[in-house]
């Protein structure tokens, strides 16, 4: 997997049928306990609703992934939310939709068609940041060629993520795996192979 896509704020959003009303919420959340809190307060928010559904996924590669009806129809609430998780490529989020019903019954099509529209109105509000997957790179120089450095971080279009200024200078950046191998020439190229070049980490960052 080379990205996927994190809620940085939170979103709410709606769908109406037969005088269901049906309320999406979603949350970023980093740990299990975290999304269940978030649960809870939200059965409490809406204490009197006929239903609070949810689906929630954990982990860069979504290794936690729960889902609850809560007491709709099996397989017609909990599960749909969380394949729209997982089809949209949303990690570290959880997803409450409740229900007030409006009398009628929606079937088996309506219960999905709308816990499903539910979650993704609240994605569309919600804040999405796209995380791919990247290299963190400290290059370490003197302090004659660190504006050849950065020159070469203008042209790439690369952001400093960081600096040391000591008996040496040392500054760093993010960089996707495929354009490592030239800007490791680039730099040799700059300053005659004399700058040191770390990979630090890898990880998923904002790019």
């Amino acid at each position: 997997m080379s990205e996927y896509k994190v809620i940085c704020e939170g979103g709410t959003g709606f769908t109406e049928e037969k005088k269901s009303k049906f309320i999406g919420n979603i949350v970023p959340v980093s740990s299990e306990e975290e999304a269940l809190t978030f649960i809870k307060d939200t059965r409490k928010k809406y204490y009197d609703a006929r239903h609070n559904c949810f689906a929630y996924v954990i982990g860069d590669a979504n290794e936690v992934q729960k889902a609850s009806d809560d007491g709709e129809p099996s397989g017609t609430a909990g599960r749909p939310m969380l394949d729209v998780l997982l089809n949209e490529n949303i990690h570290n989020a959880c997803v409450v939709v409740t229900r007030y019903f409006g009398g009628t019954l929606l079937g088996t099509g309506g219960l999905v068609r709308n816990y499903q529209g539910a979650t993704k109105e609240a994605i569309a509000a919600a804040d999405i940041r796209t995380l791919r997957f990247a290299k963190k790179v400290a290059v370490t120089t003197d302090y004659g060629s660190i504006g050849r450095i950065k020159y070469v971080f203008e042209t790439e279009g690369l952001l400093e993520t960081g600096s040391e200024y000591a008996a040496d200078v040392k500054i760093e950046t993010v960089l996707l795996p495929e354009k490592y191998d030239d800007f490791v020439a680039k730099i040799n190229e700059t300053t005659g192979g004399s700058a040191l070049i770390e990979v630090l980490e890898e990880g998923y960052y904002p790019l």
